[in-house]
């Protein structure tokens, strides 16, 4: 049961992370383009407008995406409440690379509304 709890706290740590930065990044963009913390894209640091709007628009894709995939997590980890650690274990890994994927998806959306509201030095169309 200890392993489930850890693995269930392992599982929840993606969608959290996504929720929270997810919340921070649709509020305020880091405050100075950086190569450090952010959504850091050749297009995302062309400019400080592209910048607070790529941010604004991950943030909301994030929060989104990480509401949307703690609910599927957890009940796919109730599922296996009470199992050997090995089908515990490899249902915490399947969960967490799927997490990862849908982790990155949102990528793609937001290059193409920065290139769709953005040309390539970042200046708004």
């Amino acid at each position: 049961m200890l392993f489930w709890i850890f693995m269930l706290i392992f599982v929840l740590l993606i969608p959290s992370l996504m929720i929270i930065f997810g919340t921070v990044f649709k509020n305020s963009a880091p405050k100075e383009i950086n190569y450090i913390y952010g959504y850091r894209t050749p297009m995302s640091t062309s400019s400080k407008e592209a910048w607070e709007f790529a941010h604004k628009y991950m943030g909301r894709l994030w929060l989104i995406f990480g509401i949307i995939i703690l609910i599927p997590s957890v009940t796919a980890m109730l599922f296996v409440i009470g199992l050997d650690k090995d089908t515990v274990g490899y249902t915490g890994m399947a969960i967490t690379f799927a997490q990862i994927v849908l982790m990155i998806i949102p990528i793609i959306p937001t290059e193409i509304a920065l290139r769709k509201n953005f040309d390539k030095n970042g200046n708004k169309k």
